[in-house]
C-alpha cells in the first residue's frame, strides 16, 4: 500500500494519533470505495464526513435537483446551488473539502435495472434515501453482491440506523421489514415534515458505521436497530436477528435476481388531469370544486384561487356534491390517494397530475410552493 505523503500526515494527524486508526487505518480509508445513494438530508452529513475522513473514492447517486425547500436540512447544498443537480452540488463541496478525493457522480435514480452494477463497483453502500422502493432495491443488490449496507431513515423527530451484512452472518433489511408499506402509509418529508437537525444526527451515525467497518474497529450496528428521538433525546437499540425464512437472505430464499420495487411501492393509478386541463376547466362557466389536500402550513404559503383545504386524512368527510372535484397537493401523490377515496364514495374526482410543482412549472412560475 502506498505510504502517506507529508500533506496527508498533516491533514489526518488527529486520526493517525488514534491507536485504533493510525497510519495503516488512514491508508485503508484512502483506498476505500463508498457509494452513497441520496445527496439530501442524510446524504449531506454522510458525504461531508466521509470526505473529511479521507475516504479515497466516493460515489454519489441522486437524480434530483436542489430546491430551496431542501436547504433547511441538506447542508451540503447552498443557496447558489438551487436548480443544479444534487450530485453536481455535492461533488463541488466534497472536492472543496479534499481535492484528492475522487468523486463519481451518478445522476440517476437507483432502480432494479442499474443497482447491481452500481453496487458491485464499491466496497460499501450507504442508504441515504427517502424512498421505500430504493431501499428494497439497494438491499437486494447488496445481498446479491455481498456488500455491506449502512441503513438510515428519518421521520419528523425520529431516526434509525443499522448495518446490514447477511454475508457476514447478520440480517438484511428484509429480515426487519419483509414488505414495503402501502403507499398511503408512507408519507414523505413534504407531507410529514422533518426536524432540520435530525438528518445530521442520523447521517453522522451512518458515517461512523461506514468508517468503523472500513477500519475494522469497534462494534458495528450489525444485528441492531439504533433508534433516536430528538424530542426526548432518548436513544434505544433493538436487537435484530437474521431471519432464516427471509425471502431474500434466508436459508431457502424465494426472491431471485433484482425486482422492480417501483411497481410494488407505486400509488395505484387514479383518474388524472394535467395542469393545463385543470386551468382550462377552472375558466369554464361551471368550474369543478377545487380541493387542496395538503397540510395547513403548506396551504398558508400558497394555494390555487378558490380552493378549499381538506387534509388527505379527512377527505372521506367530503359529502356528495353535484360538481366534479379536482384535488391537488404538492406533487400529485397525496391527491391521487384522495381521488381514489372520493371515487369509492361515488364522487366524480380527478387528481391534478404533478400537483402545484407542475402548476408552478407550466402555469404560474411565481407561485411559491412549500
Amino acid at each position: 500500500m502506498q505510504p502517506l505523503n507529508s500533506h496527508e500526515y498533516q491533514r489526518y494527524a488527529r486520526h493517525i494519533a488514534l491507536p485504533e486508526v493510525g497510519v495503516a487505518g488512514q491508508q485503508r480509508l484512502r483506498v476505500a470505495r463508498v457509494l452513497v445513494v441520496g445527496a439530501g438530508g442524510l446524504g449531506s452529513p454522510v458525504l461531508l464526513y466521509l470526505a473529511a475522513a479521507g475516504v479515497g473514492t466516493i460515489g454519489v447517486a441522486d437524480a434530483d435537483v436542489v430546491d430551496v425547500s431542501n436547504l433547511q436540512r441538506q447542508i451540503i447544498h447552498d443557496t447558489a446551488a438551487i436548480g443544479t443537480t444534487k450530485v453536481a452540488s455535492a461533488t463541488q463541496r466534497i472536492q472543496a473539502i479534499d481535492p484528492a478525493c475522487t468523486v463519481v457522480a451518478h445522476a440517476a435514480r437507483v432502480t432494479a435495472t442499474n443497482a447491481l452494477e452500481l453496487v458491485q463497483a464499491y466496497d460499501l453502500v450507504i442508504d441515504a434515501t427517502d424512498s421505500f422502493a430504493t431501499r428494497y432495491v439497494l438491499n437486494d443488490a447488496c445481498v446479491i453482491a455481498r456488500k455491506p449496507l449502512v441503513y438510515g431513515a428519518i421521520f419528523r423527530f425520529e431516526g434509525q440506523a443499522s448495518l446490514f451484512a447477511p454475508h457476514l452472518g447478520g440480517p438484511c433489511y428484509r429480515c426487519l421489514f419483509p414488505d414495503p408499506p402501502p403507499p398511503e402509509l408512507a408519507p414523505n418529508c413534504a407531507e410529514a415534515g422533518v426536524f432540520g437537525v435530525l438528518p445530521g444526527v442520523v447521517g453522522a451515525v451512518q458515517a461512523t458505521e461506514a468508517l468503523k467497518y472500513i477500519l475494522g474497529i469497534g462494534t458495528t450496528l450489525q444485528g441492531w436497530l439504533w433508534l433516536y428521538d430528538a424530542l426526548t433525546m432518548q436513544v434505544d437499540r433493538w436487537q435484530v436477528a437474521r431471519n432464516p425464512q427471509c425471502a431474500r437472505c434466508g436459508d431457502t430464499p424465494t426472491l431471485q435476481g433484482m425486482i422492480d420495487m417501483d411497481v410494488l411501492c407505486a400509488v395505484p393509478d387514479s383518474a388524472e388531469k394535467s395542469v393545463h386541463e385543470v386551468a382550462q376547466w377552472l375558466r369554464a362557466p361551471t368550474p369543478p370544486l377545487l380541493i387542496d389536500v395538503r397540510e395547513a402550513h403548506e396551504f398558508a404559503v400558497s394555494h390555487l384561487q378558490g380552493a378549499q383545504r381538506i387534509g388527505v386524512d379527512a377527505i372521506g368527510t367530503l359529502t356528495a356534491t353535484e360538481r366534479p372535484v379536482v384535488v391537488y397537493c404538492r406533487s400529485g401523490m397525496r391527491s391521487a390517494r384522495a381521488c381514489r377515496v372520493l371515487r369509492t364514495h361515488g364522487i366524480e374526482a380527478w387528481s391534478m397530475t404533478g400537483g402545484l410543482l407542475a402548476w408552478q412549472q407550466h402555469i404560474d412560475a411565481d407561485l411559491p410552493v412549500a
